[in-house]
């Protein structure tokens, strides 16, 4: 059974629910086959098609195989108004095979295996870092098609970041992305406003003031209900304590792996002076029972109960938790004033930041034996449009949306009250690539909520770019990183919890080097630099 989500749910996921807003090469493909440009397989065709509607004057035929809804109830091949407009439109029919999301990855994989009988579309089971498909010949090089993909070409030179992580080894480029956003509704620090307030206490700059406001929210009657001892100063996840404090001792261990001002790699877990005094911070933390001692075991259900019953005045998580989940817990909110509201990232000795999201979620690619390369080109190419993406994300005027006086746009009130109706139609749907859209976004979120995190955006730094691996690459860092990335996550809550004492940390690093991170970090520095070439 696919679950069903919530209309708000999916549009963070799907399109949030940013924005909606070249690649080079020679003709040898990784297999030494030759195609010619802008042309089939079989020889080179003269193209009309300049970006609009219709991508071809005589009617024809794709095939795609992809991802169906995550609503159990809903089948995208049947009667999705908006799907079926973008055919109509473009005078493509579409010949899907669309399969349930839970179990997409383990149908589609034995399928690419096999390499036969493919779709002339297919969304990859995976972002292919390791270019296994690629060097299996299976699909396109699209950059040797561009002068059929005018709207993707526009899209990868106004996006030189997303280019240079789609651009192999080969300098080629073989998919189109589906993206997330990345700049907003990202994970941040959200504080109890209210018990800010009680306290007459500014938002914390700092670790010092962090610290300072912990320890005021655990000594006093923060909620009000006669019990000084049942306040949780702080609930965060383990995965979210290194978003929060990484970036004050410099340390982007999101990544792990992060480049400097100077381009130069490091490994942020095997750094001698900045990743000890993190720990010790936090062991700090926890020592004084500001950091609690079941902290690995916590889940966003605890913390979303704690909210409930206003016991806790901190957390982290993805912006969009701000209204729709932790405010909304309040019996009193009514959307117009937040209580668990995002801030700044605190500092140490560093500038805090706030680590986003890598924008390619999902990759799309033309198969080379369909014998309808140039249509399924041109068909992806419009589907990369400004029309295709604005009917993917808002959907039809006056049925999904309208226009305000100030030609501002909104979802019509059914969208939201009849979720299978919305999912039905299409929109955002995960079978088609699609750029995530913001003011898609803001429509569905409270205005003090739009506001806070238009604030935050400043905040938001690039994690490490992800950057295809060659095969030599591939195979190292398969043979050593799983069991380093083990031994570092058992060591973190051993040095925090005091199980391991910090006059260890020396034969900590002693360990990783010895596990060849040191060869780790070589690779990621020469995929960076190729990542920052392709930017260029």
């Amino acid at each position: 059974m696919r679950m069903t989500k919530k209309v708000t749910a999916l549009a963070m996921t799907a399109v949030l629910t940013a924005s909606a807003l070249v690649g080079c090469g020679g003709n040898d493909t990784p297999n030494g086959q030759t195609t010619t440009n802008a042309g089939t397989t079989s020889g080179t065709k003269t193209s009309t098609y300049t970006g609009a509607a219709p991508v071809t004057e005589e009617a024809g035929t794709v095939s795609m195989l992809a991802m169906n809804s995550w609503y159990s109830t809903v089948d995208l091949s049947k009667d999705a108004m908006i799907l079926d407009e973008i055919q109509k439109r473009a005078n493509v029919t579409i010949d899907w095979n669309l399969i349930d999301p839970t179990i997409y990855a383990d149908t589609v994989s034995p399928m690419l295996a096999a390499g036969t009988d493919l779709q002339d579309i297919v969304l990859l089971p995976d972002l292919d870092s390791n270019m296994s498909y690629i060097k299996s010949g299976m699909f396109i090089a699209l950059d040797e098609y561009f002068d059929s993909m005018p709207n993707y070409k526009k899209f990868l030179e106004a996006n030189p970041d997303i280019k240079a992580a789609l651009t192999a080894t080969d300098g080629h480029i073989y998919y189109v992305p589906q993206t997330v956003v990345t700049n907003n509704y990202q994970p941040c620090m959200m504080i109890n406003t209210r018990w800010l307030e009680k306290l007459n206490m500014e938002e914390p700059k700092t670790l010092d003031e962090f610290v300072e406001m912990l320890r005021a929210f655990r000594d006093n009657d923060m909620n009000g209900n006669g019990d000084a001892t049942d306040e949780i100063p702080m609930s965060v996840t383990s995965a979210y304590l290194p978003y929060l404090f990484g970036p004050a001792f410099g340390l982007d261990l999101v990544s792990g792996f992060y480049a400097d001002d100077n381009g130069t790699v490091h490994y942020a877990y095997y750094e001698a002076e900045n990743y000890k005094a993190y720990l010790e911070f936090l062991k700090g933390l926890y020592d004084e029972g500001l950091l609690e001692m079941e902290y690995t075991s916590l889940n966003r259900d605890q913390i979303t109960s704690r909210c409930a019953q206003d016991i806790t005045g901190v957390t982290f998580d993805f912006s969009w938790q701000m209204s729709t989940l932790y405010s909304a817990q309040f019996a009193d909110y009514n959307g117009t004033e937040g209580i668990f509201k995002g801030v700044a990232p605190i500092s140490g000795e560093y500038t805090g930041y706030y680590v986003g999201r890598t924008p390619v979620s999902g990759i799309f690619g033309v198969t080379k034996n369909s014998g309808n390369v140039e249509l399924a080109v041109k068909f992806l190419d419009y589907i990369m449009g400004e029309e295709c993406q604005d009917l993917y994300v808002w959907g039809l005027k006056d049925v999904t949306y309208t226009e305000t006086a100030d030609g501002n746009r909104e979802y019509l009130p059914r969208c939201s009250e009849d979720t299978v109706w919305y999912q039905q139609l299409g929109i955002n749907a995960p079978c088609m690539p699609s750029q995530q859209s913001v003011p898609a976004t803001d429509v569905l979120l409270a205005k003090w909520h739009v506001e806070v995190d238009k604030e935050l955006e400043q905040y938001i730094k690039a994690p490490f770019p992800a950057v295809y691996a060659t095969e030599e690459e591939a195979s190292i860092i398969s043979l050593y990183l799983v069991d380093i990335q083990t031994y570092v996550e058992q060591m973190n809550v051993a040095f925090i919890s005091g199980n391991s004492d910090m006059s260890t940390f020396d034969s900590y690093l002693t360990t990783l080097k010895n596990m060849n991170i040191e060869e780790l970090i070589k690779i990621k520095q020469d995929q960076y630099n190729r990542y920052m070439e392709a930017y260029k």
